[in-house]
Formats: structure tokens, C-alpha cells, sequence
């Protein structure tokens, strides 16, 4: 496991470089945005994760995150902040990063979440997609929760993997029609909400989970990982 940390309070770089190698990880540490940038980039030794902090000298971390993003960097970013507002929260995710920790921050926290990122990442490149503990394998047509497998039906699979694969993304009831039902039944049907509501019984309610959000009059949408309400 590889991580490059920037961090430009040394202070604080020390300690994660520590706990970091402890946790049995490689570590990479710089201290500005534009040294982060340049070690970031798919040309260099590759990082499972980047540990990113928001106000690094020369480039800020969200500049960072954009940049790597335009030119198609998709290893899992960590974003470090002592901002807390909501407002900050969503323009780091929006700026590419997949996770968000305002400081201080609890070191076990932290590195259940670069662990968690990591472990996304690898989901991805095979293919498969998890939300939390819900992993949905779009090739074997399986779901499990957990480590539980839950049985759905063809439809209610598709819809899922339809959701999962926007994580993050407001999926409209046009689009889920068109691309689950090719367009082939009525937007007034409530069809969507019944299949929804038999989805949400399988994956959501024997765990106390909520993974599907509802908003009236736009769609549906899947919270990425840890974002869930």
C-alpha cells in the first residue's frame, strides 16, 4: 500500500508518516501543492491514495485534486481541512476528491477511511461498485451487504446497478425508465417506486441502512461511500 501524503505543517507530516508506516503503508510525503502535483502524476510511482491537505503553500490541495482530475488521475483523494462548513465539504468533492476529514481529526478515523478508499479503488478496477458495505458485481449479477448475499430480482438488480454506477449523481425517473424499461412503460406509472420500495426492503431495511434518496420532482440518487444521510 502506497500513499503520498502533503502536509505542510512538518509537525503534523511527522506524525502521519509514523502512524502511517505503523499501519503498514509506503509512504510519500511533500510539503507543498506542486510538489504533490508532480508525484501525483500517472507518469511517476504510483499511490493507492493521496493524502491531500486543503491549504498547501504554492498549489492548494483543491487545485491539486482538480488538475490531477482534468487529466484523468483517478487515484482516491483524501481531502485535510480545518474547514468545517458544509459549503467547503462540497466544493472539495466536487473538485474530484472522494472523501473530506476537517481537522483535528481522529488518527483511527483517518486511517479506516484511507483503508476504505483503497479498497473502493480496487472494487473499481475490477469492476464491481460499493456504497459502504454494499457491493453490487454489475458481470456475476450479485449483490451482498455485509458479506450477506441478497437476492434480487433482474429488474431490481438493474435498477440498483444503474444508481450505484451515478453514485453521487441525481438519477431522473426519465432515465431510469429509458435505460431499465428502454422507455417502454408510462413516467406517470409507479412502477419506479414499486420496484424501488422492494429494493430498499432487501438492501436497506434488515441492515438499519438508508442508501436511496428520494427527491421529489428531480430523481433518485446513491450518496458516494460515507456520504449517506
Amino acid at each position: 500500500m502506497r500513499i503520498l501524503v502533503a502536509e505542510d505543517d512538518r509537525r503534523l507530516a511527522d506524525l502521519l508518516e509514523q502512524a502511517l508506516r505503523e499501519d503498514g503503508w509506503e509512504v510519500e510525503v511533500v510539503h507543498d501543492g506542486r510538489s504533490a502535483y508532480v508525484r501525483a502524476l500517472p507518469d511517476g510511482i504510483p499511490h493507492d491514495v493521496l493524502l491531500l491537505d486543503w491549504t498547501l503553500p504554492e498549489l492548494d490541495g483543491l487545485t491539486v485534486c482538480q488538475r490531477l482530475r482534468a487529466i484523468g488521475v483517478t487515484t482516491p483523494v483524501l481531502m485535510l481541512t480545518a474547514r468545517g462548513d458544509v459549503r467547503d465539504r462540497i466544493d472539495g468533492l466536487q473538485a474530484g476528491a472522494d472523501d473530506y476529514l476537517p481537522k483535528p481529526f481522529d488518527l483511527g478515523e483517518l486511517l479506516a477511511r484511507l483503508h476504505a478508499l483503497r479498497r473502493r479503488s480496487s472494487y473499481v478496477e475490477a469492476g464491481l461498485y460499493q456504497v459502504d458495505d454494499l457491493l453490487v458485481d454489475p458481470a456475476a449479477r450479485r449483490v451482498s451487504r455485509a458479506g450477506s448475499e441478497i437476492e434480487l430480482s433482474a429488474r431490481e438488480f438493474d435498477i440498483l446497478h444503474l444508481l450505484v454506477s451515478r453514485a453521487g449523481q441525481v438519477v431522473s425517473r426519465f432515465t431510469i425508465l429509458d435505460e431499465v424499461w428502454d422507455g417502454e412503460t408510462d413516467l406517470r406509472s409507479n412502477v419506479i417506486d414499486v420496484h424501488l420500495a422492494a429494493i430498499r426492503a432487501k438492501i436497506d431495511r434488515p441492515f438499519g441502512t438508508h442508501t436511496i434518496t428520494t427527491l421529489r420532482g428531480a430523481g433518485y440518487r446513491v450518496d458516494p461511500a460515507g456520504q449517506s444521510q
